[in-house]
């Protein structure tokens, strides 16, 4: 790759149950704090599973311009455009200070499932003695429903708000790929650059697992049950664990060339040395066995080319539950061996579409601070999981370089390597 298309990171925003901006939230994952409480968000006392990792403080108002758009915004909208709103701040990006020819985004995102209050005025005029009329719905939605409804559950929303507030007129995309979407989006948008589409691309994801229509449509079959301690729910590749812990949160990060970031004098953070994805076709059919995923890292580490024993540490999709921690833990020991693993949805839980970003600026400031965060709740090593997990405290002294991936039940790995800057 020549010098003026390497792709440097120079800003980063984060809102996550833990801390909304990078101080708040490096402090909390190094001091081993949980954002993981009792949902309050709505009312959830029929649910089986009433605990997740809920951001507390978020005020959509601070960030989101022009305030009119709030209306046609859902709540993971809102915290994708807060995310970016804050990396671009970080970076310091003034209003046109890019050419907006030159300016795109790609962002990672999940399904957006509607709100409740939207649909119930509608829903209660399609009774008709008790049963559900189509004929009735169809009537009634013209008439209940706001004109631009719709607007607050297009995935690809996320990535248009923030272009039009950023006048980011360069390639535009959204991933709606599960839990790989923000790293997909990540590797996408490094490539742009690198084809020389675009100087600065802002990437990232978004997602709340904790919408209450999701919790119902998704059930509690894969969650952890342990109500006595939530804090201690999510526990991965520990022997202990029993299931995920759902979440929300959005993390946004911009990059750029590093010719162009040098030429406007910004802040270099750290940068993008490769990328890779690969599927497995059959895993909806035959479950997850993790070739995917060791394919992925392979290539990740040929096309940034490293070798394993240059690798400072995974930054793992670590869910928590039974068999994928299992599957993952295999996976990456029988191509990395005995690097360091750390897994900071322990820490704020799984945040969907969201994650892989979220989880990507973690390992991005470890590495500006020569630490590796530690994984919560790691207590009792499981003999299936053959990975070196970090707890218990930051590990310092490793290689300024480490590796991010994420898997989803459908098949697809990714993987993501970067460098301290």
């Amino acid at each position: 790759m020549s010098v003026s298309r390497e792709v440097v990171i120079t800003g980063l925003g984060v809102v996550s149950p833990i801390g909304i901006g990078c101080g708040p939230f490096w402090d909390a994952l190094a001091s081993g704090t949980s954002g993981i409480r009792p949902v309050d968000l709505f009312d959830a006392s029929a649910l089986s599973v009433r605990f997740g990792g809920q951001i507390t403080d978020f005020d959509p108002k601070l960030y989101v311009r022009p305030r009119k758009s709030l209306k046609v915004m859902s709540r993971e909208i809102q915290l994708g455009f807060a995310a970016a709103d804050i990396a671009v701040a970080d970076a310091g990006i003034a209003p046109g200070g890019i050419e907006p020819e030159r300016f795109g985004i790609v962002f990672g995102n999940d399904m957006i499932y509607a709100d409740l209050e939207d649909l119930e005025s509608t829903y209660r005029r399609s009774l008709h003695e008790g049963r559900f009329e189509f004929p009735l719905w169809a009537e009634a939605i013209h008439e209940e429903l706001h004109p631009l409804w719709l607007l607050k559950h297009l995935p690809n929303m996320t990535a248009s708000h923030i272009a039009i507030a950023l006048d980011a007129r360069g390639p535009n995309n959204t991933i709606v790929l599960g839990d790989v979407s923000s790293l997909l989006a990540l590797a996408e948008a490094t490539s742009v650059i690198e084809r020389g589409w675009a100087d600065v691309m802002l990437t990232g994801g978004t997602g709340c697992r904790l919408h209450p229509t999701a919790l119902v449509a998704r059930g509690d079959a894969l969650l952890s049950h342990r109500i006595d301690d939530p804090r201690r729910a999510c526990r991965p590749f520990d022997r202990d664990r029993d299931g995920l812990v759902n979440g929300e949160g959005a993390a946004a990060i911009v990059l750029e060339s590093r010719e162009h970031a040098e030429r406007r004098g910004a802040r270099v953070r750290g940068r993008i040395l490769g990328s890779a994805s690969r599927c497995e076709p059959r895993a909806r059919r035959d479950g997850f066995r993790g070739e995917s995923l060791r394919q992925a890292i392979a290539a990740a580490l040929d096309a940034a080319a490293i070798r394993p024993t240059d690798l400072g540490h995974v930054n793992a999709h670590g869910v928590s539950t039974i068999e994928m921690d299992r599957v993952e833990a295999e996976a990456i020991a029988a191509v990395l061996g005995d690097v360091p693993v750390t897994a900071p949805k322990s820490s704020f839980g799984h945040l969907g579409a969201a994650g892989g970003a979220v989880e990507l600026v973690a390992s991005i400031l470890g590495l500006e601070a020569g630490l590796v965060p530690p994984t919560l709740n790691y207590e009792h090593p499981d003999p299936l999981c053959p990975v070196n997990v970090v707890h218990g405290e930051p590990l310092a002294g490793r290689p300024g370089t480490a590796l991010a991936v994420n898997v989803c039940s459908t098949g697809q790995a990714a993987a993501v390597a970067i460098a301290s800057a």
